[in-house]
């Protein structure tokens, strides 16, 4: 595609991140049509998404859920979506024969013009994108879940990607309300899996040594380190936390984590350990309850959005007016 703002959006896989990456095109004024394989789904798809903006709009994320919801249609087969779209997001199933047999068909379907950004959370595009006739079209385009409560996306290119659509889907993604990063290097996990696997794997090693139950591992996060992280990052965090911003926190505490890593060997979680903890988590929460509390995890985003976007509005209002 030229550098013509994206009008036109297919989301191909309806899933969770399929519907949520329609409700950020649809929110942002996009036409978008959605296909899922599943007929069920495909039903099902529209009400969801309805579902979710009447709660998005309790909280004050969007305006009109009716005219949102016109913005999107379902789409009968994968050409029918496809065939006009600027823009195609990948949705499917997080698992390499599957997405490159779905982009195999877009990599067809699609426009030679067009782009299409999958939302694996892990696997790089070079490993399912390779032998397709528009190779050069595909990229990694990662949300987090849910795409249209949390803003950050990766962008991930494979080797044979061509370069000049990098700047277009980061504009484009900003554009549409999104938080956009660009990964130079087909790591495993890209960035923000690759930071959360970290502290999983350590709040794992923590829990398998007795060091503290679940419940206050899971504590020192959301009421210690996820407090400052939901307004910024790590590198920012410790800039602050030090007289002498980021160099002087370095000088005074690298020792200490360097010994803390240093006592680490990386190992799979063991199966015992992923025992007793599904055990401790069913006695806080049993496996029928999940569903509300996904849900309640969405209202709290929800609100969170909503007052983190409040606070940034009057931050921008304070320096318009100084």
């Amino acid at each position: 595609m030229s550098q013509q703002p994206i009008r036109t959006v297919a989301v191909v896989g309806a899933g969770l991140v399929g519907l949520g990456w329609a409700i950020v095109f649809a929110r942002a004024g996009l036409e978008v049509s959605i296909f899922d394989s599943q007929p069920d789904t495909r039903r099902d798809a529209l009400q969801r998404i309805k579902n979710s903006l009447t709660d998005m709009n309790h909280h004050g994320l969007v305006d009109d859920v009716e005219i949102i919801t016109k913005r999107i249609r379902i789409s009968g087969s994968l050409e029918d979506a496809v065939g006009a779209a600027d823009y195609i997001q990948e949705s499917v199933l997080e698992r390499t024969d599957v997405k490159t047999a779905v982009c195999e068909q877009i990599s067809k379907a699609m426009r030679s013009d067009a782009i299409c950004g999958s939302s694996t959370s892990g696997i790089p595009a070079s490993q399912f994108t390779a032998d397709l006739s528009k190779r050069d079209r595909f990229l990694v385009v990662h949300p987090v879940n849910p795409p249209h409560l949390i803003p950050l996306v990766e962008l991930v290119a494979a080797p044979w990607t061509d370069q000049a659509i990098i700047p277009i889907v980061r504009e484009e993604m900003k554009r549409i309300g999104q938080s956009p990063i660009v990964i130079n290097a087909e790591v495993d996990g890209f960035v923000l899996n690759r930071l959360q696997g970290a502290l999983l794997n350590e709040a794992w090693a923590l829990f398998e040594d007795g060091v503290a139950s679940l419940a206050d591992i899971d504590a020192a996060v959301s009421h210690g380190l996820g407090r400052r992280w939901s307004f910024m990052g790590p590198f920012e965090t410790i800039d602050l936390n030090a007289p002498g911003g980021i160099a002087d926190y370095a000088r005074r505490l690298a020792p200490l984590y360097h010994s803390i890593a240093a006592s680490r060997v990386a190992k799979p979680w063991p199966n015992d350990v992923i025992s007793r903890a599904e055990g401790e988590r069913r006695e806080v929460l049993s496996r029928e309850n999940l569903v509300d509390r996904s849900a309640w995890r969405d209202q709290r985003l929800m609100a969170l959005t909503a007052a983190l976007s409040e606070i940034d509005h009057g931050a921008h209002s304070d320096r318009d007016n100084t």
